[in-house]
């Protein structure tokens, strides 16, 4: 199976899911702003799962750079991995900063209540 079709296949399922999971949802208590909180949640979840994803893509693409720069010039392995772990680190912290602004939607509801 070709990765394309993994990836069509992956996203109709997710499509699949998110259609079909308001059939299951509880109702929802009355309350004025319980849309906003509502959509605060979804979107910081949202945005930790496109942080995560593509901060994974970014760090599996780095470190698959560095051991083929590594490879091509073994002398030049220090300066590589050091440049490496800097760039790891600086991707890690995007992601974690989304994290913190993610907790900060789910727990202290910024916009009122």
């Amino acid at each position: 199976m070709s990765t394309r079709r993994t990836v069509l296949a992956s996203f109709l399922m997710f499509l699949a899911m998110g259609a079909v999971s308001p059939a299951y949802a509880q109702e929802a208590g009355v309350s004025p702003d319980s849309g906003l909180v509502m959509w605060s949640v979804i979107t910081a979840g949202f945005a930790l799962a496109f942080a995560a994803a593509f901060g994974a893509l970014g760090q599996g693409k780095a470190v698959a750079s560095a051991a083929e720069a590594i490879a091509r010039n073994p002398g030049a392995a220090g300066e590589i991995r050091g440049a490496l772990i800097l760039g790891l680190v600086l991707i890690e912290s995007l992601v974690i900063y989304v994290l913190l602004i993610s907790l900060i939607l789910f727990f202290i509801k910024p916009f009122g209540g």
